[in-house]
């Protein structure tokens, strides 16, 4: 197609950009539009794949007919298939009346499938069917019904991977594609964004009743730097903040930088997250990821703290007589259960190897008792294995009687975790 003719094109349709993909995009378009073939448009969100079909249907045979765009992404799935194909009365609740369905009223026309990537399994055979033969069957229907549209698809989702994880049919998308147009992103347009910023500057100067607004030097190189995650859509509204809210109409390097966001969200946010040629379609899938490798390594923590806990031998904890004053009131064997004690805070505590935990009474108790004290802790440590198993167990039980069962109490009186006192009381079978 001539140079002169695609400027026409792009003049009537509001297209900027001297870019050869995207002028190959416009040819391809001019070309199929006198054929009634499907054509599918891929490209990333923003880069304006909703103009490729006014081409198309303008220069049609099916120009005079209907043309409606539908965004597949916006209709609930419950609620599809009734605006697509229409419905009959007492359908489904709510459904008062008949209705006729997208594909009823673009009969003789185009209708553009926006977002297509977004249908549910069910409707895509629905489609398949009008692709194939142009029939239908309302929802609540048994009567076939036809239709002469053409379909033009669009979406931003990969298919390819989308077919592989089986949310696309693969038969769907080769009737789709008969003719594919890709439309370039903005990154790879080079001087278009400078085109596209001066225009866009141009139209809200008008819209707003104002001087346009013009980048210095250092700010155009600054703009055409930025790879644009957002594509056109985002150029768009970042030229609009500006000429709103900046005072001077000179638009230098520092004033741009505060409107463009300080970490780039565009290709290389999968790489934050190993860089192994995934890729992510939205923000959603990026979300699941981060939080599934957090569960992931939360997990893996928790296992080797487990771990960690049930190497540590009986015989390296401090086991500590105490004496609480209600136990000292009462028998004398009483008065040495012992209780495992891991730090001493106090210097006087720490000769006498009393728990830190005690008030300045029991302290004083401990010291007279210190005789007593050194002969329970020698006969202590004399013990075999398992009465030092029983003394615990003992220990804890009298612990929980004193604190009415409360285990974080108990918890506390014995200088231990909550989770040291649950795995004890599931060991010796105190529940």
């Amino acid at each position: 197609m001539a140079r002169a003719d695609l400027q026409q094109v792009k003049l009537r349709f509001g297209i900027v950009g001297n870019n050869e993909g995207l002028l190959r995009a416009i040819d391809v378009a001019m070309q199929v539009a006198p054929v009634d073939l499907s054509v599918l448009i891929t490209g990333e969100s923003g880069v304006g794949k909703e103009s490729f079909p006014q081409i198309i249907h303008q220069n049609s045979r099916r120009k005079h007919g209907q043309y409606i765009a539908v965004n597949c992404g916006a209709i609930p799935e419950g609620t599809i298939d009734s605006e697509l194909f229409g419905h009959e009365k007492g359908a489904f609740t709510g459904a008062i009346g008949e209705r006729k369905g997208y594909f009823a009223e673009a009969d003789g026309g185009t209708i553009f499938l926006d977002e297509v990537g977004e249908l549910p399994l069910p409707t895509q055979a629905r489609l398949l069917r009008v692709l194939e033969n142009g029939e239908y069957i309302r929802v609540g229907s048994s009567k076939v019904e036809k239709t002469n549209v053409r379909i033009v698809a669009a979406t931003n989702v990969n298919l390819d991977k989308a077919i592989m994880e089986g949310r696309f049919r693969s038969d769907l998308y080769y009737r789709l594609s008969t003719v594919p147009i890709q439309i370039p992103p903005l990154r790879e347009r080079g001087e278009d964004v400078a085109l596209l910023f001066r225009k866009f500057a141009s139209d809200f100067a008008e819209k707003y009743h104002m001087p346009p607004i013009q980048l210095t030097d250092e700010a155009k190189r600054l703009l055409m730097a930025y790879s644009w995650p957002g594509n056109v859509r985002q150029l768009k509204n970042i030229t609009e903040q500006i000429s709103i809210i900046e005072t001077s109409r000179e638009i230098t390097a520092d004033i741009l930088q505060h409107y463009l966001p300080a970490v780039n969200r565009g290709p290389q946010l999968p790489m934050l997250f190993g860089g192994e040629g995934k890729s992510f379609e939205n923000e959603r899938e990026v979300l699941y990821k981060v939080i599934f490798d957090l569960r992931h390594e939360v997990s893996e923590l928790r296992q080797k703290v487990d771990a960690l806990t049930e190497q540590v031998p009986p015989a390296t904890a401090d086991y500590l007589p105490c004496h609480p004053t209600s136990l000292s009131q009462s028998a004398s064997s009483d008065a040495s259960v012992p209780t495992i004690i891991h730090s001493v805070h106090h210097p006087a505590q720490a000769a006498h190897g009393v728990s830190s935990s005690m008030k300045d009474d029991e302290i004083q108790d401990a010291l007279t008792y210190d005789e007593t004290e050194r002969s329970d802790r020698s006969t202590y440590e004399e013990m075999t294995p398992r009465a030092m198993r029983d003394v615990n167990k003992e220990a804890i039980i009298k612990a929980l009687q004193r604190n009415r069962g409360k285990r974080k109490a108990t918890a506390e009186e014995l200088e231990i975790s909550e989770r040291t006192l649950y795995r004890k009381i599931k060991e010796y079978g105190l529940e």
